[in-house]
């Protein structure tokens, strides 16, 4: 069994993300250097199989690392999930695909990302593929869009995923420099623009590698790296509350009573994570991370009071990053729930 990753380790890599929040915000963790010192403190090889030059850490200590560094970062928290679900993927490829990839990966030498949205949630209404892959002669060709893609322009390559020509789905390793491939310039978007999502568009794309999933069709939204990141936030707004209330005595019932549901969000994820967990309750865990980071922001807001109704302070960016849970790979159960939540049913 893989010693357990140093806590230690990871508070000080969280604590330099956080004297970086602002420039990670504007231009991406790739730019700020905040990528590289995850890199640099051996954060990211937790996710990198020990065979391939990674610590492999166990999925407990993931999901903690994933929240930590959503509590002081959540740009940064956002790009290294997609770099962690890339990894994940290539993980699961041939033995060539992990060794040509995954060490460079867990050094930082290079960095990749994930664009399989359009195998899950995005612009599955149209009926049609948005991404195709069909195969010729001279091997698989890549025809189509990847409509949200974190860091494209800042990643050496794209894992996506394609509906194969025999109905199946398949994963590919794609150079973002391989003709073909159209970036284009990131979205602006209400809140999180620094993780440079963008659309990107593939014609006649040969990939680098192939990967074929375990189980064909087997693409799952809603995952705990999600819940995750919103646990992480969430507890971000709540020390803001707690910092308040550190002054402000009346204050203080609110932020144990929002604590104290973060305790216990807490240890479901953590449990979830050691034992796994059915679809359902999956769900129902997102849902309750997902209210708790809508509400904790707008108590952070409320006890800030005008100061963090003003641009540029950090409650007001807390308050439209949590938004971003609303709309972030948000399963239908989880979406149904919080549609009902917010109409009063």
């Amino acid at each position: 069994m893989a010693p357990r990753p140093d806590s230690a380790a990871l508070a000080q890599a969280c604590k330099h993300l956080a004297g970086l929040v602002e420039q990670s915000a504007a231009g991406g963790p790739w730019a700020s250097g905040a990528m590289g010192h995850l890199a640099d403190a051996g954060i990211l090889s937790r996710f990198v199989p020990a065979d391939c030059g990674g610590t492999a850490a166990d999925e407990a200590t993931l999901v903690e690392t994933l929240a930590a560094t959503a509590t002081a970062c959540l740009t940064t928290a956002l790009a290294v999930s997609q770099w962690a679900a890339a990894v994940r993927i290539i993980a699961a490829g041939p033995a060539m695909v992990r060794a040509a990839l995954l060490p460079a990966l867990a050094r930082g030498e290079t960095f990749t990302t994930v664009g399989i949205s359009q195998l899950t949630t995005s612009r599955r209404h149209l009926g049609r593929p948005a991404l195709a892959a069909d195969r010729d002669e001279a091997g698989w060709r890549l025809d189509g869009i990847c409509p949200w893609v974190t860091g494209a322009d800042a990643c050496d390559t794209i894992v996506t995923g394609a509906q194969a020509t025999d109905g199946g789905q398949l994963f590919f390793v794609v150079p973002t420099a391989a003709a073909g491939v159209e970036i284009e310039p990131p979205l602006e978007m209400l809140a999180l623009s620094g993780s440079r999502t963008a659309v990107v568009r593939l014609t006649g794309v040969r990939p680098m590698h192939v990967i074929e999933p375990a189980e064909r069709n087997a693409t799952r939204t809603g995952g705990l790296a999600t819940t995750a990141l919103a646990v992480g936030a969430a507890r971000a707004s709540i020390a803001v509350v707690a910092d308040e209330a550190a002054r402000r005595p009346p204050l203080a019932p609110v932020a144990a009573r929002l604590e104290a549901e973060l305790g216990g969000l807490v240890e479901r994820l953590t449990q979830a994570a050691r034992e796994g967990l059915a679809a359902e309750d999956r769900d129902s865990l997102r849902a309750a991370a997902t209210d708790l980071v809508l509400r904790a922001a707008q108590a952070a807001l409320t006890a800030s009071k005008g100061a963090g109704f003003v641009r540029g302070h950090p409650v007001e960016r807390l308050v439209r990053e949590s938004l971003f849970f609303l709309v972030w790979s948000c399963p239908p159960a989880v979406a149904d729930a919080l549609l009902c939540e917010f109409s009063g049913g």
